[in-house]
């Protein structure tokens, strides 16, 4: 005999007035559990979310509001920020380029001189701006040669601080 026909066997034992109460009972203990596991939680959630986005929509109007006093400003040059050759590294590596970047030397006039070999030339046009853009580091002159592999070059390029 299986648990449903026990549970049905025992009901049907039961007078009709505790049946009544039994199945009206279940019924309340049923909607009581699905109302605190599902809904509840659900409707939560959705609240959470929406003071998540009203924060959000408020941060983006007031950085719409400061965006051109930013360009404005101009480029943040970080001349004291560190040493030019440990800004490549790290910014290169950052940029995920830290596997083509196979040489990277002092140059005599002030700045460095960089050797990419299979480099993505997407992820290199980015690091260079990311450069000029966040640390005041132009590029002085480069040699970009393509390879075999679509999108891929090898370079070599002479940065130096701006100013």
């Amino acid at each position: 005999m299986s648990a449903l026909d026990k549970l049905r066997a025992w009901l049907d034992a039961l007078a009709e007035r505790e049946r009544r109460m039994v199945v009206w009972g279940g019924i309340a203990a049923a909607t009581l559990l699905f109302l605190g596991v599902l809904v509840i939680p659900l409707y939560s959630a959705a609240g959470k979310a929406d003071e998540r986005v009203a924060r959000k929509q408020n941060d983006l109007a007031w950085m719409r509001s400061v965006a051109a006093e930013i360009r404005a400003a101009g480029p943040v040059a970080s001349a004291g920020a560190g040493s030019l050759v440990v800004i490549v590294d790290q910014t290169a590596r950052a940029a995920g380029l830290g596997s083509a970047l196979t040489n990277s030397q002092p140059s005599g006039s002030g700045g460095i001189r960089v050797r990419l070999d299979g480099a993505a030339f997407d992820t290199l046009i980015g690091w260079l701006a990311q450069l000029q853009q966040h640390h005041g580091i132009s590029v002085e002159s480069a040699t970009i040669d393509r390879t075999s592999t679509s999108g891929v070059v090898n370079a070599s390029v002479n940065l130096k601080r701006a100013g």
